[in-house]
């Protein structure tokens, strides 16, 4: 069996145990895409992991993660780490978190909640389990279905 190797980065974020097939929504929440790189990504889908059985992760080079998109990434993903790399070693790696509120996060799926009109309301939700993230709209009440696809 072949085994591959994927090269150290130098500085930069490593995005371990990613549920399995959310890599490239975790791309999506990085705002990567193929018109958009300036430094090495390694994307890497259905890895054997002895924790899970199945992981996705993801290296980006010269880049370290800010709150909000650690918390975007903790909605698709909430079993996910999160290792900064300095010169090759691992400076801090922390656990994502998922809040009790999630707020302008995501866009409620209702178009006729309040924070979908022309309304200066922020979206809000409550999150009532957090693996699966089950988020409920503090306006209008209604579970929040494919979270990834209403990320704002």
């Amino acid at each position: 069996m072949k085994e591959f190797k994927v090269t150290p980065i130098r500085n930069g974020t490593v995005i371990d145990h990613i549920d399995c097939g959310q890599a490239l929504n975790v791309l999506r929440v990085l705002g990567i895409n193929e018109h958009n790189v300036d430094s090495t990504v390694s994307v890497l889908m259905h890895v054997a992991s002895k924790k899970t059985g199945w992981k996705d992760v993801v290296k980006v080079e010269d880049r370290e993660l800010d709150k909000q998109t650690v918390d975007k990434i903790a909605l698709i993903s909430p079993k996910a780490t999160i290792d900064i790399i300095r010169d090759f070693n691992v400076a801090e790696k922390y656990k994502v978190m998922l809040s009790e509120r999630v707020v302008e996060l995501v866009r409620c799926g209702n178009p006729n909640c309040i924070t979908n009109k022309s309304e200066p309301v922020r979206p809000e939700f409550d999150v009532e389990a957090r693996d699966p993230p089950l988020l409920r709209c503090v306006y209008c009440d209604r579970v929040l279905d494919e979270i990834s696809e209403n990320l704002i």
